[in-house]
């Protein structure tokens, strides 16, 4: 099967899932979603498929959500649709190993969704970020939630509330990363790890990773519920509005708090 914002790739019992969005920055839309999604339910039951890989390109490994896809909505929009709650729980609930192949700029909902894989390996090109606050919201798929469980308060505190970006080795460094490859080994490693990894024992591999999450994830549904409702919120806001709009036109945006 074709998918227009996917590209798959079978290297023995690994399946690799390019993002394929370059005329936007491999920027995360409902499409994108619906079928990364269908990828995953299908690799599910799909016993020669024992890893999954995510990646992009290697500028890009996924440039944020689709801003032009959220720029009208209110808040109540966003509420009624639940907007990305049913995409991150099948994400997140995937029994399989996950891996993060990150090259190039993860950002917003595409940092967020590397760090809803089990795994994220990185190019000596990765750069990562929260910037959403430069557009008049906050991260709605469990950035204010993971990262700080990951990288500690403050740093997290610093990437979301300035919208900084952090280097390849400074997210190896605080634990976001588990290593960095150079852009020319970084595709042969990725392989080569997971397939390493789907040599072992099934009932193992699915143990150690639920049991894994449940010591990380203690308490995170209830965190990323809030979280969501709060990212909502802010779509009734001018500064939202604003932020959205000015993006999209390419100019500097003019927050006046309301």
């Amino acid at each position: 099967m074709a998918y227009e914002t996917l590209i798959l790739e079978h290297h023995e019992t690994v399946m690799l899932i390019r993002l394929n969005r370059p005329e936007s920055l491999n920027a995360i839309n409902n499409k994108m979603l619906t079928e990364l999604c269908t990828v995953l339910k299908k690799s599910s039951n799909d016993l020669n498929v024992r890893v999954v890989i995510i990646t992009g390109s290697e500028k890009f490994f996924a440039a944020g959500a689709d801003i032009k896809e959220m720029e009208k909505k209110n808040s109540n929009e966003m509420y009624l649709e639940d907007y990305f709650t049913e995409e991150h729980n099948i994400i997140s609930s995937f029994r399989k190993p996950l891996i993060a192949g990150v090259s190039g700029y993860a950002l917003g909902g595409g940092c967020e969704l590397a760090m809803m894989c089990d795994i994220i390996f990185a190019s000596d090109t990765a750069k990562f970020g929260q910037p959403e606050i430069n557009l008049g919201v906050m991260a709605g798929i469990g950035g204010t939630q993971r990262l700080p469980k990951t990288v500690g308060k403050s740093k997290a505190m610093d990437m979301h509330l300035t919208g900084r970006y952090m280097d390849a080795q400074e997210a190896e460094r605080a634990g976001l990363v588990s290593r960095i490859f150079s852009e020319k080994e970084f595709p042969v490693k990725i392989i080569e790890i997971a397939k390493k990894i789907s040599e072992k024992s099934m009932s193992s591999i699915i143990a150690i990773k639920e049991s894994i999450n449940f010591s990380y994830e203690a308490n995170l549904a209830a965190g990323i519920n809030f979280e969501r409702r709060k990212f909502h919120s802010l779509f009734s806001t001018e500064d939202q509005k604003e932020g959205m709009s000015a993006f999209v036109e390419k100019r500097t945006p003019k927050f006046t708090d309301r």
